[in-house]
Order: structure tokens, then C-alpha cells, then sequence
């Protein structure tokens, strides 16, 4: 047994000489097992044991008599424990989560906190990995969930799963070790249990060693998927630059998706197998997928990049122009300096290596006025013999972020201006032109 779990920690290098391991003990076969196996084997593997349990507080008196075990145990081991109370109902209630969801998140919670600078160990198992792969089939899955619960993973570390239940309950009976049973954990309520007391039975009167036949299954999924997570670990560190992609479009179909759902997964954004496959075809052909709010994956010439945009205001919003600065959205500003200038030729090359546009301000028909978009605007452009549609030339033109503040200006006869796109045929300078109207915009 003791053999069993060395060589499973040396296979995923899961523990180094000189390091701290925290146990988290509940108290149940599987955790005390944990306990007793690495104190056990401290000696060998150079490192120190300590213990943490999580009083959930859903039992009374019962998650008491819990706690007090593990404490018991941990003296008369002479192993460091810690004890934290965890008010899960109310936790529960307040996040709009299952009983189940709730004390998994604040069990982690604890252990996050208490493991800071060192490895923190599971007690997770050959069954329960069946179960998690189980589960994920159920709810729909990859090779990622099939493979179940990794070893590894941040500084949290599962030495047991290459062990069965049963293989644990055979350790306690030699060691003569008791310990302690949820009272929970017998009743068919939650998920999990679903699996382990109606769905596993049946799978063993088709195969009474599928456990054990599992941890071989697993294993070879589990060091398949370890290839993949290190050919997308080549491609993010190639291809990502500030959650954006470049060159993903080279590697494999698997790889791609991989890599744009770790880039999802690390900014906390949902996503689905559908999904990914939208991703990985805007990434081909281009386009634009919303993944949760604001955010979006938007595909342009073999690159895919995350990105928060604001939706588009249906608010109208407009002002007389002035020359001087002009501001009618909160992130930009519109600036019109007037030029009085004979020297077209000098005025056009600064034009060609600027962001600015430059018209003839004496051909401006009365008003001016600085606005935001309408629905339907239209322009003709200098050097084309028709009008264009401003939508239009905005989808092929204008990046996404853009498009919800974007200056137009117009006179008494239409639209002369629109941000990023152009001006106007009819007041393009020439060489009568006297005053030139110098636009920009500062994006603040």
C-alpha cells in the first residue's frame, strides 16, 4: 500500500524533500488514510505533515464529534492541526448555491488560505475519479473530463487516487484505526451520491473489478491529456500576447480550441464544446461571438482575441461645432484647429502621414453640427462617384470597441465628416482653398 502511493507521488512528482504537506482531514476513511499514509512515509520522502478540517456546521453536535476526532488523532500523532467553522447554510443562501456547491467552495476557500507556501493534499480516490468521469460524461465532456480529477493541480495534490475504496478500508482494519462517517453521505440527495450508491452498483454487476479496471483507463487518459495540456502550453506561450491570439491557426483543431478555452477559463469566462467550436471558426474565417456580458471573441486574418466592448448607446447625442475642443461622449474628444495655409502640397503630406483629416472650411454650407450616429446615415466619399452606407463602411473599417463612440459632423446639406472613415466629396480641399478644418480625435 505504502509502495503503491510512493510511487504514484513520484510519478507526478507531487512532493519535493524539505516540503510542508497539509492534510485536509474530515475525518472520514479516505482522510485518515491520507493522514496516516504520508506521515507514514514523511521519513522517506523528506517532508513534514500537517492537518486542517473544515466544520461545515450543518450536522451539530455530530460536526463537533468530527472535529474533535481529527483533533484527537492529530495529538496523539503529534501531527500540527488546524480547525475552521464554516457557516454553510447561510453561505448557501446568500451565493443562491446547492449545500454541496456551497461547502465545496469555502472547504477550498479554507485550504487556499491555510496552504500558502505549501502543497495541500486531497483524499480524493480511484472511486471518486470514476464517479467525477461519470458525472462529466453525464453533463457532456472532453478528454480533459474523462480523464477526471487530475493529480495536480496549483499546489493541491491527490496522492490516493490510484487507491480503491476498498484498499483504503483493508489499510484502517490493519492499522486498527477508526473513523468517522457523515451521516450525509448515505443518503441519495446529492449528485455525487446518485453515482456512488445507485450508478456504480450497477457497473460492477456488469464488472465486479470496474474500480480497479478504472485506475488503468484513467491513467493512460489522464497521461494523454498531460501531452495535450503541454502542446497548448507551447502554443499560449508562442501564440498569446495580452489575450490575444496570433499564429494559433497553425496547430491542431484540439490545441486551438484547448488554448482559447484555457484563455476563457483563466478570465473567468464561461464556455461550452459548441462554443469553442464557434471560436475556433471565427478564428478561420473571422467574426464575432459574444462569450458572457461584454465580453467577446472577435476573429480578424487568423487571429481571435478577447475583448470587453461596451454595447452601442441608442442614445443621440449632438452639439454645435466648434473650432477648439469638442465633447459629447465621455471617452473621446473631437479637436478642430482652423489653418489658414496657401501650401496645399505641404498640408496634404502631413495629412498622409497623420491620423487627422483635413477639408476646405469655407466650403461648410451654414451650421455645423458635431453628433453621434444615426440609423441610415450615408456619405459620399472623396475620390468615389457614389454614396456609401455608413453601417457599411463601419463593419469593414471601424474595430469593435469603437463603433459605440464614433463623431460624425454634418452641415446644413448632410453629413460632411465620419470619425475613421472619411469626409465628404464636396468639401475635399483643392487649390483654392484658403482655411483648412483640422479634424482629430483623442481617445481618452
Amino acid at each position: 500500500m505504502l509502495n503503491k502511493v510512493y510511487n504514484f507521488v513520484k510519478k507526478y512528482n507531487m512532493l519535493n524533500r524539505g516540503e510542508t504537506v497539509l492534510c485536509g482531514l474530515s475525518g472520514g476513511a479516505d482522510s485518515v488514510a491520507l493522514l496516516l499514509i504520508l506521515n507514514e512515509l514523511s521519513e522517506t520522502l523528506g517532508i513534514k505533515v500537517e492537518a486542517v478540517h473544515v466544520n461545515h456546521c450543518l450536522r451539530g453536535d455530530e460536526s463537533d464529534m468530527d472535529e474533535l476526532f481529527c483533533k484527537n488523532l492529530c495529538e496523539k500523532k503529534n501531527i500540527p492541526f488546524t480547525a475552521v467553522s464554516c457557516d454553510v447554510m447561510s453561505y448557501s443562501q446568500d451565493k443562491s448555491l446547492s449545500i454541496e456547491e456551497a461547502a465545496r467552495e469555502l472547504r477550498y476557500s479554507v485550504f487556499s488560505k491555510n496552504s500558502v507556501g505549501k502543497k495541500m493534499a486531497t483524499a480524493h480516490n480511484a472511486n471518486d475519479a470514476l464517479e467525477t468521469t461519470i458525472l462529466n460524461l453525464a453533463r457532456g465532456t472532453g478528454i480533459k473530463g474523462i480523464a477526471g480529477i487530475p493529480p495536480i493541480r496549483g499546489n493541491i495534490i491527490r496522492p490516493l487516487l490510484s487507491l480503491t475504496r476498498s484498499e483504503i478500508e483493508d489499510y484502517l482494519k490493519c492499522k486498527d484505526q477508526d473513523f468517522v462517517t457523515d451521516s450525509t453521505n448515505l443518503s441519495n440527495d446529492y449528485t455525487r451520491n446518485k453515482i456512488r450508491h445507485l450508478i456504480v452498483p450497477v457497473l460492477k454487476e456488469i464488472n465486479p473489478s470496474v474500480i480497479e479496471s478504472s485506475v488503468s483507463s484513467i491513467d493512460v487518459i489522464r497521461e494523454e491529456n498531460m501531452l495535450i495540456e503541454k502542446m497548448v502550453d507551447e502554443a499560449i506561450k508562442i501564440c498569446l500576447d495580452n489575450k490575444k491570439f496570433s499564429g494559433l491557426d497553425k496547430y491542431d483543431k484540439v490545441v486551438r480550441k484547448r488554448a482559447i478555452s484555457r484563455l476563457l477559463s483563466e478570465n473567468h469566462l464561461p464556455y461550452s464544446h459548441k462554443r469553442l467550436d464557434e471560436a475556433d471558426n471565427i478564428l478561420i474565417n473571422g467574426g464575432k461571438i459574444n462569450i458572457s456580458g461584454q465580453y467577446y471573441l472577435v476573429g480578424a486574418e487568423k487571429t481571435i482575441e478577447l475583448k470587453k466592448i461596451l454595447p452601442i448607446t441608442n442614445e443621440f447625442v449632438s452639439a454645435p461645432l466648434k473650432v477648439g475642443f469638442n465633447q459629447i461622449f465621455a471617452e473621446s474628444v473631437l479637436i478642430c484647429e482652423l489653418i489658414e495655409c496657401d501650401n496645399l502640397k505641404k498640408n496634404e503630406t502631413v495629412n498622409k502621414m497623420s491620423t487627422f483629416f483635413l477639408l476646405d472650411y469655407d466650403k461648410i454650407r451654414g451650421r455645423a453640427t458635431v453628433r453621434s450616429r444615426i440609423y441610415g446615415d450615408k456619405i459620399k466619399l472623396s475620390g468615389r462617384n457614389f454614396t456609401s452606407s455608413v453601417k457599411k463602411l463601419i463593419n469593414e473599417m471601424i474595430v469593435v470597441e469603437n463603433r459605440s463612440s464614433l463623431h460624425f459632423i454634418e452641415d446644413e446639406e448632410g453629413t460632411i465628416f465620419a470619425e475613421g472613415i472619411g469626409i465628404a466629396d464636396r468639401v475635399v480641399p483643392d487649390k483654392n482653398t484658403v482655411r483648412f478644418l483640422k479634424i482629430s480625435v483623442n481617445r481618452i
